[in-house]
This record gives C-alpha cells, structure tokens and sequence, in this order.
C-alpha cells in the first residue's frame, strides 16, 4: 500500500506515535503490527506500563491499517471507540501488538488487538472501532461551517 504521507498536517515522527515510541512493523487491510520499548516515560509511577499506552498503540495501528487502505480512494480514517482490557502488566522489555481486522464496511472498521510481553503472554486486548469519511479538502465550501 503506497500512500503519500507528505502531505499530513503532522509529519508520522512528529506526531504522539513517535513520543510513546510506537514503531509500525506492518500494515496491511487484514492486520497490522507494531512495538514499543518500555522506558520510565511510559511507565505509571508504580513501575507498570501505563495503561494508555496499550490503547493508544491499539488505536493507532487499527488507525494506520484502516487509512492506508481508505485514503488512496478519498477517504480517511479516524478512532470511533476503543475499549481496552487490561490483563496483565508489562515494566520491561517490549510491548507487542497485532491488529486483526474483524469487520471492513463503507463507514467503519473494526479490529482486535492483542498486546502482548516478550514471553507472548497476553497482557492486553482493544476492540477499536474506525471510522471511514469522506477526506474534504480544507478551505473548501464543503468544509466551511453553515
């Protein structure tokens, strides 16, 4: 899936992905993969993972997956909901992460995520829900308030 990024309003190693260290391993329209290292930055101050971080990787990569495959026929994709279960914690090493897509329709797509540590226990699961819409142009009539 080539799609041009160079127009985003936010470059991808600028943007709150690159602050938790999240880094997207594959994308594709059927699942997408990401890690992320554990550091203090991203720790609760009991030494534990904060529990954002797992949704936050979980949405951004049903995110990627879903816009990399929406945008090149207009569209773009933004979070609808995410619930986030968390089952177990992670203090070191690396959080892994795999989207699965569950559902692709016309205005929404839902994945499962499953966190996991460097054992591969499960430590965390999302369902996010994406929403698909029409990308408008800024500035444009359609964009303008009424």
């Amino acid at each position: 899936m080539d799609v041009d990024l160079s127009a985003l309003p936010v470059p991808p190693d600028e943007s709150f992905d690159a602050l938790v260290g999240l880094r997207r391993l594959e994308i594709t329209a059927e699942r997408a993969r990401g890690e992320v290292p554990v550091r203090r930055e991203i720790m609760q101050p009991w030494g534990l993972v904060h529990g954002g971080v797992y949704a936050s990787v979980a949405e951004s990569l049903a995110s990627w997956a879903t816009a990399m495959a929406v945008i090149p026929g207009g569209d773009l994709a933004v979070g609808q909901s995410n619930h986030t279960h968390f089952l177990r914690p992670i203090s070191a090493g690396t959080i892994h992460a795999l989207a699965t897509r569950r559902h692709r329709g016309r205005t929404s797509w839902v994945w499962d995520v499953d966190i996991t540590d460097d054992e591969g226990r499960l430590c965390a699961t999302s369902r996010v829900t994406i929403a698909v819409r029409p990308r408008e142009e800024r500035g444009s009539a359609s964009a303008q308030p009424r």
